[in-house]
């Protein structure tokens, strides 16, 4: 069993950043791949970033490539994601996930095994 909790999230103008911050709990967090998702009112649940176990592979939507950036420490079992350049249209509530295969440096919704209860990130114009 892994419980996560977010925490970072906030209101900031566009341009700005935010850090994230998901506190996993349990002494496997190092063999689960981490993933950040975001959603946005009355809207699906999106894939936004993705780190190996290791922490030495990362993928990224296309609409945040360039501009997020997920890291992991395995030592404080926290996997962050840094968003810079926000823009408006980042605004969702954003949750970390776990994947059991440690590889998965993408994953869909339905293919996590465990979800933190989410953060609100709203961005203002």
């Amino acid at each position: 069993q892994v419980q996560l909790v977010e925490s970072g999230g906030g209101l900031v103008q566009a341009g700005g950043s935010l850090s994230l911050s998901c506190a996993a709990s349990g002494r496997t967090f190092s063999s689960y791949a981490m993933g950040w998702f975001r959603q946005a009112p009355r809207k699906d649940r999106n894939f936004v970033a993705g780190i190996t176990n290791s922490g030495r592979t990362t993928y990224y939507a296309e609409s945040v490539k360039g501009r997020f950036i997920i890291s992991r420490d395995n030592a404080k079992n926290t996997v962050y994601l840094q968003m810079n350049s926000l823009k408006p249209e980042d605004t969702a509530v954003y949750y970390c996930a776990a994947h059991r295969g440690g590889s998965s440096i993408y994953f869909l919704p339905y293919e996590a095994a465990y979800w933190g209860q989410g953060t609100q990130v709203t961005v203002s114009s």
